[in-house]
């Protein structure tokens, strides 16, 4: 099956700016105390549901993976990068990180008490998020836990520059009410959502949706 092109642009972006990227960003959550509080939030979900393991998928140079497994929780991470997974192997070398893709993820159905997506499904097309979310409802076993987070918008931006240097990749900006529908098609309820204000270099209103896979009955 031949791969889509978008999935060849983010490997071959995120190829390139990893080293730098995993340097500047590599303090981001020490500044951001409402996104240490979601992170602590889905974690307290998880282990109250038991305490499955957890993937962090499109975990970059894996540092929300790490702040994953110091709230006690088994998390390793999933990215399509090589130089990501590189790096965050190097990085965390007590932690699984695995090369793959969001939307054919190498597991088992159901093995999963959660997952997160930080910034990472900003670069699938929109018209490809509903295959996504089928698949992250595949993986978590019942009562899993889904949290979201991306960059509130209707729009597609085209990226030419990153983290010092060239590349040429599409970031979507998604709307937080057709998230949650896609969500809800794909069987995920989503049961809280935060929408907070640009800070910093961010441009845009900033989405979080924790949602969860319906426990069986």
């Amino acid at each position: 099956m031949t791969e889509p092109p978008d999935l060849r642009a983010t490997r071959a972006a995120y190829d390139t700016v990893a080293t730098d990227y995993a340097e500047i960003l590599s303090n981001e959550l020490a500044a951001k105390p409402l996104d240490r509080a979601l992170l602590g939030a889905f974690a307290e979900l998880v282990a109250a549901d038991g305490g499955g393991p957890v993937a962090d998928l499109g975990c970059g140079p894996g540092r929300v993976t790490a702040h994953l497994h110091s709230l006690g929780l088994t998390a390793f991470g999933i990215d399509l990068s090589p130089a990501m997974v590189a790096v965050a192997r190097r990085a965390h070398p007590d932690l699984r990180f695995d090369e793959g893709s969001m939307t054919a993820l190498d597991l088992a159905d159901g093995v999963l008490g959660g997952i997160v997506a930080w910034y990472s499904i900003i670069h699938t097309p929109p018209q490809r998020l509903p295959v996504t979310f089928t698949e992250f409802h595949r993986v978590l076993g019942p009562g899993g836990h889904l949290l979201l987070a991306f960059q509130a918008g209707d729009e597609k931006v085209h990226l030419e520059h990153g983290y010092g240097h060239p590349v040429s990749l599409d970031a979507y900006r998604l709307s937080p009410d057709r998230i949650a529908g896609l969500l809800g098609q794909a069987g995920l309820t989503v049961h809280a959502r935060l929408l907070r204000e640009p800070d910093g270099p961010e441009k845009t209103q900033q989405a979080y949706l924790l949602a969860r896979k319906p426990a069986e009955s």
